[in-house]
C-alpha cells in the first residue's frame, strides 16, 4: 500500500514542506525508519535521532527547525495524535467483528434462546467462559443471565461470570476475569473466617478496555461499576463495589479496595494502592507507587505513601533526602548547647 503525503496531510490537517507527491508505504519509529517510511517526532528526547533517521517523511510540531533537505515534513500542532490517526486509518489490521470460537463456553438458561444475551458483531475467542451454572447462597439464587452489548471483542481465556453486564464496544484482553467473588469474610466465635455471599454483579459500560489478567470482583450487594470510557491496564485488581468514573485510566499493578469510588477523568499510575471506602473526586492523578489512605476531595496531582498533594510530597522528599545531614547538624547543635550550659554553670 502506498499513500501520498498530500493525502496524509489532508487527513491530519497538516502543512507540507517538501515533496507533497511523495508516497510512503509504512510507518516506523524515528530510530528504526527506512526509506519509504513515515515517522514522527514530538518529544525532545528523540531529537537526537533526527539527523540520522532514514525516513522519507516526518510529522513534526509546527515551527520545527527543518535542517534537512532530503526529508519531507508535515507540520501539525500535535505530531503524536496525527501519527496515530494515520496508523488507525491505514495500518491497523482488520479484525473480523463476528464469530464465537467453538471452544468458548456460553451458558444459557432454559428460558433464553441461544445467544439471546449477546449483541451484534461480537467476537468471543478460544477458551472463554461466559456465565456459569446458577448457584445458591443461603437460599438466594444468582441469575446466570450475562449480557454482552454490540461490537465487543473478547480475547482468549476470558471469564465473565454470572449476571455480569457488558455495554457496547468493550474490549477485554486474554486472561481477565469479570465477576470473581469479592474478598469478603466474617470471623465467627471460633475465630474462623466465614465467607460472606457475594451476590451482586459487575457492570461494564460502553467503550471500556480491560487489559490482560485484570480481576474485577462482583459486588457483595448491588454492582461493581466500570463507567463509560475507562481504560484499565494489565494486572489490575478492582475489588467489590468499586465505582470507576467515566474516562478514568488505571495503570498496571494498581489495586483498588472495596467500596472505593473514583471520579471522572482520573489517572491511577502503576502500582498505586487505594484503601477501601474512600472517594476520589474528578480529575485526580495518583503517581506511581503511591498509597491513598483517605479520601481526596480536591482535583490535582498526588504522590507518596500516604499520598499527599505533589508539591507537599516533593518538599517532604527533599527533607528525607537531607536527613543524614540534618542529623549531623542537630548533633553539632546539641554539643554546642551542652557547652553553653556547662559554661553558664561555671559562672
Amino acid at each position: 500500500m502506498k499513500i501520498s503525503i498530500r493525502e496524509i496531510a489532508r487527513l491530519i490537517n497538516g502543512s507540507v514542506s517538501g515533496d507533497s507527491n511523495l508516497e510512503i508505504s509504512n510507518v516506523a519509529k524515528i530510530e528504526d525508519a527506512n526509506s519509504g517510511d513515515l515517522t514522527f517526532l514530538y518529544l525532545s528526547a528523540f531529537e537526537k535521532f533526527f539527523p540520522s533517521t532514514k525516513a522519507s517523511a516526518i510529522i513534526v510540531k509546527t515551527g520545527f527547525a527543518k535542517t534537512r533537505n532530503d526529508i519531507t515534513y508535515i507540520e501539525v500542532d500535535s505530531p503524536e495524535k496525527g501519527f496515530f490517526s494515520i496508523v488507525k486509518k491505514y495500518f491497523t489490521p482488520d479484525f473480523p467483528l463476528s464469530g464465537i470460537d467453538p471452544s468458548a463456553f456460553i451458558h444459557q438458561s432454559a428460558s433464553l434462546a441461544p445467544d439471546a444475551a449477546i449483541g451484534k458483531n461480537v467476537v468471543i475467542s478460544a477458551g472463554c467462559k461466559i456465565g456459569a451454572n446458577s448457584k445458591i447462597f443461603h437460599n438466594t439464587v444468582l441469575s446466570d443471565n450475562v449480557i454482552i452489548g454490540d461490537d465487543c471483542l473478547i480475547h482468549s481465556n476470558v471469564s465473565i461470570r454470572e449476571n455480569c453486564t457488558l455495554g457496547n464496544n468493550v474490549i477485554i484482553h486474554s486472561g481477565t476475569v469479570v465477576g470473581s467473588d469479592g474478598f469478603g469474610y466474617n470471623i465467627n466465635e471460633k475465630s474462623e473466617y466465614e465467607k460472606i455471599p457475594q451476590i451482586g454483579n459487575v457492570i461494564i459500560e460502553d467503550n471500556v478496555e480491560l487489559g490482560s489478567n485484570v480481576s474485577i470482583d462482583r459486588a457483595a450487594l448491588g454492582s461493581t461499576i466500570i463507567k463509560r470510557g475507562c481504560k484499565i491496564d494489565n494486572l489490575v485488581q478492582i475489588a467489590h463495589n468499586v465505582i470507576l468514573g467515566e474516562d478514568t485510566v488505571v495503570s498496571s499493578q494498581t489495586g483498588i479496595s472495596g467500596s472505593t469510588k473514583v471520579g471522572k477523568h482520573c489517572i491511577l499510575a502503576g502500582q498505586a494502592g487505594l484503601v477501601g471506602h474512600i472517594e476520589l473526586v474528578d480529575k485526580v492523578v495518583i503517581t506511581a507507587q503511591s498509597g491513598v489512605s483517605k479520601s481526596i476531595l480536591k482535583p490535582g496531582y498526588y504522590m507518596g505513601s500516604p499520598a499527599r498533594e505533589i508539591k507537599t510530597a516533593q518538599k517532604i522528599g527533599v527533607h528525607l533526602h537531607n536527613l543524614p545531614e540534618y542529623a549531623t547538624k542537630i548533633s553539632e547543635l546539641e554539643s554546642e548547647i551542652k557547652k553553653l550550659k556547662d559554661s553558664l554553670k561555671q559562672h
